[in-house]
């Protein structure tokens, strides 16, 4: 190995040119009132699409509105499904029974 390779400092063992400046820590008062909001009727979704989608939030809260917003959307869906699912079922479980023969 190249002695003059031992002596110089390797950009993989220098850690600090390798991370980008780092958002400040949420406190747990910030944690707090972000909980707080959340619990609010209305202001919560308006609250979460702003801190996701504002550009001047904490990218940690950021990124839990991205979260919270996702889980929800998915939440929703799963309803749509779930209701879907229980029309078709007893509407077919309806029309096999006869149920519906006196409104024709």
């Amino acid at each position: 190995m190249n002695p003059e390779m031992l002596n110089k400092p390797s950009s993989a063992n220098n850690y600090q040119d390798s991370y980008a400046p780092q958002a400040p820590v949420l406190t747990v008062k910030d944690w707090l009132l972000t909980l707080i909001v959340g619990i609010i009727p209305i202001v919560n979704i308006v609250m979460l699409f702003v801190w996701a989608f504002g550009g001047n939030a904490n990218p940690n809260k950021s990124n839990y509105a991205k979260a919270t917003l996702i889980i929800a959307a998915v939440v929703i869906v799963l309803y749509i499904l779930a209701i879907i699912a229980f029309l078709l079922i007893f509407g077919m479980a309806g029309i096999s029974s006869g149920m519906f023969d006196d409104f024709q």
